[in-house]
């Protein structure tokens, strides 16, 4: 056998065992690229408030205290999300996972989250974010509805496996010489080019031109998928150096001060004024440190910022931002919006959109190929065995 017969083996056997995840990563990551342009659109009612006159908002305190109530004490809120924009709700976040489980229903426990009026305090939606519908988008993606024990592991795997069919598609896309070029890179559609042709220029010539973006969506995937492989590109980006991570961060709990939300988001957005929205945790014992995640959501990358605070006295402890991080933490800090092509806008993420939509068809035409070929074989083997042999009769 040649290197392209084996490279075509390879090509077939792993695409028929990996088409399947190939396919639901494809149609997810379509419905994904969008979503925080859909989600605003699609949850209006819960995402935005009318701004009163002379509005002036109620300390965090105090919303947290209504989505508390709300959500009731068995579910400690863990998350505050504040949006900068005066029209904006604020919401709050609680969610309880058991990784023993295997399946969405036994490991996702719960996972709420609580918008609230930020000018009237008043809970706008209580939603069950278990089955909330982009949730369970992004749920099927990254763990096919098993978990992080199971699930986790055949979409990362799958993922490997997928890297492995573009490099190998390219080698059997590869054309001979500079005639057979032109029938790769075009489609040439005449009134009689039957389906069978159609469906195989739209797998090779389709895919090649998706490959270059889908071999950026696989590998950003999979900095989050292998711990080995995130800590490869860190270490790359560095040079070939290798940075120890730093401590934990904490409070003092000598500080019996109590602990002061507001005090603690208005210095945040001292620190950064351009922000758009602030993650802020909420502190589950009193050792915990509170850490605030701002961004700007136009140029998310650069302004992202990683702040961490001391429940009790508010001092700053430690502080990241994009300029100051290493360069294996810089690429770790754009991986997200290279993953769903926000980094390049929404021409970007119209190509991601459009490279997904290619990846979920790559798995169908494939095996359409596939089964054309299998039936073609089956039946000139058919003609062969029904041909009468030839009787040589004496003369």
């Amino acid at each position: 056998m040649t290197f392209k017969q084996i490279t075509g083996k390879l090509h077939l056997w792993l695409g028929l065992c990996s088409g399947l995840v190939v396919l639901i990563l494809g149609i997810t990551g379509c419905l994904y690229a969008f979503i925080e342009e859909i989600k605003p659109l699609a949850y209006h009612n819960r995402m935005y408030v009318t701004v009163p006159p002379n509005a002036v908002r109620l300390p965090l305190a105090t919303l947290q205290a209504n989505a508390q109530k709300a959500i009731g004490a068995d579910k400690p809120l863990q998350v505050a999300e504040v949006l900068t924009a005066p029209d904006r709700t604020v919401y709050f976040r609680t969610v309880k996972v058991n990784e023993k489980k295997i399946f969405y229903n036994g490991y996702l426990e719960y996972f709420y989250k609580v918008y609230v009026n930020p000018y009237t305090g008043a809970v706008v939606k209580v939603e069950n974010t278990k089955w909330e519908f982009f949730n369970l988008v992004i749920t099927l993606h990254v763990n096919l509805f098993m978990g992080p024990v199971v699930g986790d592991k055949i979409i990362s795997w799958s993922v490997v496996i997928f890297v492995v069919m573009l490099i190998s598609g390219l080698i059997l896309w590869w054309p001979k010489n500079k005639s057979a070029m032109k029938q790769r890179v075009w489609f040439k559609w005449k009134k009689d080019t039957k389906w069978k042709r159609k469906n195989y220029d739209l797998h090779n010539i389709a895919g090649f031109y998706a490959m270059f973006i889908l071999l950026v969506i696989a590998l950003t995937g999979l900095v989050w998928s292998f711990e080995w492989f995130n800590k490869a590109v860190q270490w790359t980006a560095n040079g070939g150096k290798t940075v120890a991570e730093l401590p934990a961060v904490t409070s003092d709990t000598l500080d019996l001060r109590p602990y002061s939300m507001d005090r603690i988001l208005h210095t945040a957005l001292q620190q950064d004024p351009a922000a758009t929205s602030l993650f802020v945790t909420i502190p589950k014992n009193n050792k915990a440190a509170v850490s605030v995640y701002a961004r700007n959501a136009r140029r998310p990358y650069f302004t992202s910022t990683s702040t961490f605070y001391d429940q009790h006295s508010g001092k700053l402890l430690r502080r990241s931002e994009f300029s100051t991080r290493n360069n294996g933490e810089k690429v770790l800090s754009f991986n997200y919006d290279l993953h769903v092509g926000s980094i390049l806008g929404l021409p970007g993420k119209m190509l991601a959109f459009f490279a997904s939509l290619i990846a979920a068809s790559l798995p169908v035409t494939g095996v359409y190929i596939w089964w054309g070929r299998k039936n073609k074989k089956t039946t000139k083997n058919k003609k062969q065995a029904s041909r009468k042999p030839v009787v040589s009769v004496p003369v």
